[in-house]
């Protein structure tokens, strides 16, 4: 602590009411109160904390004790006990009370004047800094909030990195050097990938790959999109295809490269004649879907996109086909089911949902297969039995007998069968009342439970009885 060195020269001789504005300026709030803490007098510089504190109104002649919380009590009795020990004033934190049931924190010192029993008491009002501590504290809360989706991001990439499937590269941009590899690129470049990480990416080439990777590179730095090229391994001697993308990050740049084998021209993908089947199964009037064991679609020709009413192919992949075949799931898990027990299936009746919510009547015969890895593979031909000609639209006579649904089985949906059965106990049924009735039509519609204009229509479509005779109570 350092004092001043002539007070009396420097500052000259200052009355009461120079000295008063002194301390009032010099403060926040000031109070005069004498050796027992009685408050004789106040001066609030700051408008905020007069407004607060009521203006210290009532505070003229009551103790300092009363005007403060309970628990700054006992720092304002050592700040009255030090002013009569005369102590160096030492400052502390009171908590003001304030209206209506509010609290100032403030910071005060006490210091006895002469020789007299009073005492001048400083406060500097604490709020602005609580305020900016408060801030500060917000600000680092939302930085760590920050911090933690940042990290919790960057963790998620990064197993797509190392997950991925496809192998990827990552190469500094000015310089051309390796920073990072994904596992599937290691085991794509084979034991060329151990020495590679900080040395150029062109090492992995051939001569002439080389060149044209650093071509790639340069149209690259562009920014232009992803750009491709093929080049030669120079282990192993196998063709690769790069595609090369700018990423800008943190205000460098770095290069992703995405590598994936190329065949061999001289080796076909397939048999031409398997070639000619995929191409017969794209453009075949009945939908074709290949589907894996849990039912997510793989691929599907362009009879069933236009079936389900959709515009790509993308638009099906990966999703369940019970998204379009069959009624809440309930169909598609039969056919599963049965694709699982027996292999195949054949000429199941189903529904087929559009996109736009047309609904189709369709005959579906699926095969399960084992792919590569020895997972099943479901494939389902889907026929559209909307155009089907009705059998009474053939101009076929309608069935009388059970012999006759019997020989249509596997020939038409059992939906279809369904209705034919009902449509022949109808009419028996008919002939029956009409026999027990003696060809009595009232009677016969009343004993069916139906009027009589009901009767006559049925009499009409299955050409029964005098159709003639419509209005008489007989044949």
């Amino acid at each position: 602590m350092r004092l001043f060195r002539a007070p009396d020269a420097s500052l000259g001789r200052l009355d009461a009411a120079e000295a008063a504005s002194l301390f009032a300026q010099a403060s926040d709030i000031a109070l005069v109160i004498d050796t027992h803490g009685v408050i004789r007098d106040l001066a609030i510089a700051s408008e905020d904390l007069s407004r607060d504190l009521g203006a210290g109104a009532d505070w003229h002649g009551r103790p300092w004790l009363d005007t403060v919380t309970a628990d700054s009590r006992p720092k304002v009795e050592a700040l009255v006990q030090g002013i009569a020990q005369r102590q160096s004033p030492r400052w502390r934190h009171v908590n003001q009370v304030a209206s209506p049931d509010g609290t100032v924190p403030i910071l005060y010192s006490a210091m006895r004047i002469g020789e007299a029993d009073r005492a001048m008491v400083f406060g500097r009002d604490l709020r602005p800094m609580s305020q900016l501590q408060q801030r500060l504290l917000d600000a680092q809360h939302s930085a760590e909030r920050e911090y933690g989706r940042l990290r919790q991001a960057e963790t998620r990439y990064r197993l797509l990195f190392q997950l991925s499937p496809e192998p990827v590269l990552i190469a500094d941009a000015p310089s051309g050097r390796v920073l990072e590899m994904n596992p599937a690129a290691q085991q794509l470049l084979g034991r060329a990938a151990k020495h590679l990480p900080g040395r150029p990416v062109t090492e992995l080439f051939d001569r002439h790959g080389q060149q044209a990777v650093r071509a790639l590179l340069v149209v690259a730095s562009g920014g232009s999109g992803a750009e491709e090229a093929t080049a030669v391994l120079a282990e192993g001697a196998r063709p690769v295809r790069i595609a090369a993308s700018l990423l800008r990050e943190g205000g460098g740049a770095a290069f992703l490269l995405r590598l994936s084998p190329v065949r061999a021209l001289d080796q076909p993908a397939m048999p031409p004649a398997a070639a000619t089947l995929l191409t017969v199964v794209q453009r075949a009037p009945d939908a074709f879907v290949v589907t894996d064991d849990r039912g997510r679609i793989l691929t599907a020709n362009e009879a069933f996109l236009e079936l389900a009413q959709l515009a790509t192919e993308e638009d099906a992949t990966g999703e369940l086909l019970d998204r379009w075949l069959g009624g809440l799931g309930a169909e598609m898990e039969v056919l599963v089911t049965a694709l699982r027990e027996r292999g195949s299936v054949r000429l199941f009746a189903a529904a087929l949902r559009g996109e736009q919510g047309a609904s189709t009547e369709v005959e579906v015969s699926a095969v399960s297969v084992l792919d590569s890895g020895k997972r099943p593979s479901f494939g389902f031909a889907i026929r559209n039995l909307g155009a089907r000609a009705r059998p009474e639209e053939a101009g076929r006579e309608p069935l009388r007998s059970v012999d006759e649904i019997k020989e249509l089985i596997g020939r038409v949906p059992l939906k279809q069968l369904v209705q034919e059965a009902a449509t022949i106990i109808e009419r028996l049924c008919i002939e029956a009342a009409l026999r027990l009735t003696g060809d009595n039509r009232a009677r016969a519609a009343e004993m069916l439970g139906l009027s009589r204009q009901s009767l006559y229509d049925k009499l009409h479509r299955y050409g029964l009885g005098n159709l003639d005779a419509k209005g008489g109570e007989g044949g």
